[in-house]
């Protein structure tokens, strides 16, 4: 049987969603900073208050745009969480940089999956980091696609990246519980990550939640 994957609740707003998520067996919560397009941003003050009242060990997760050392840096400095999932490539300085600055706090680099040339992206990229979150954004458009869209992208490609690798592997994109048992058979990842799919009209559904976690459940066993 394919082992449980944690599960990551992405775009959380407040400390009220975050209660919720963890009710119901979140392991980690993403929490949207500024970034070019997408849903659950929020502001860095108030991401930095949420994250205060998460208790160990939940993961809480800082998604940035930032693509500079510098700028990654300044940005957790703001919010203190204990994971950095960075949305975007890394376009100035290193990742060996980003750990020296940065001992304590967990790096999770997002591969927006668009084809077979992803693959190669993810092994070079799991030299330096925690681990990998796939998704379905498109950093080459105008308007940057960096996370939240709500679509599903190739599994194949998604499971290849995933045998390619040595670290753990998230994937997200358009999950919910309809298709998240498909997803993690396919897959197999180490977590499932998602936004939209346990939400309604931009809000955390109690109900979608319940079921998501209950599909999860009920197709593994550890």
């Amino acid at each position: 049987m394919t082992a449980l994957p944690n599960v990551k609740i992405c775009c959380i707003s407040s400390r009220e969603e975050a209660i919720l998520a963890i009710k119901y067996g979140a392991a980690a919560l993403g929490l949207v900073g500024p970034m070019p397009s997408g849903p659950g941003i929020i502001s860095n003050e108030e991401i930095a208050a949420i994250v205060k009242t998460i208790p160990p060990p939940i993961a809480t997760f800082l998604l940035t745009s930032e693509t500079s050392v510098q700028g990654i840096i300044d940005h957790h400095q703001k919010v203190q969480t204990n994971t950095l999932q960075l949305v975007d490539a890394l376009q100035e300085g290193t990742y060996t940089e980003l750990r020296r600055a940065l001992p304590d706090v967990k790096l999770v680099q997002v591969i927006h999956v668009l084809g077979e040339a992803s693959v190669k992206e993810a092994i070079q990229v799991a030299k330096g980091v925690d681990a990998i979150l796939l998704d379905s954004g498109n950093p080459n458009l105008n308007i940057k696609e960096l996370g939240g869209t709500g679509r599903t992208h190739n599994w194949q490609i998604s499971r290849a990246i995933k045998e390619a690798v040595d670290i753990p592997v998230f994937l997200a994109g358009g999950l919910t519980a309809d298709n998240v048992q498909a997803a993690i058979k396919a897959v197999q990842p180490f977590g499932v990550d998602l936004c939209s799919g346990v939400r309604t009209n931009g809000a955390l559904d109690e109900v979608k939640l319940k079921a998501f976690f209950e599909r999860v459940a009920g197709c593994c066993t550890r």
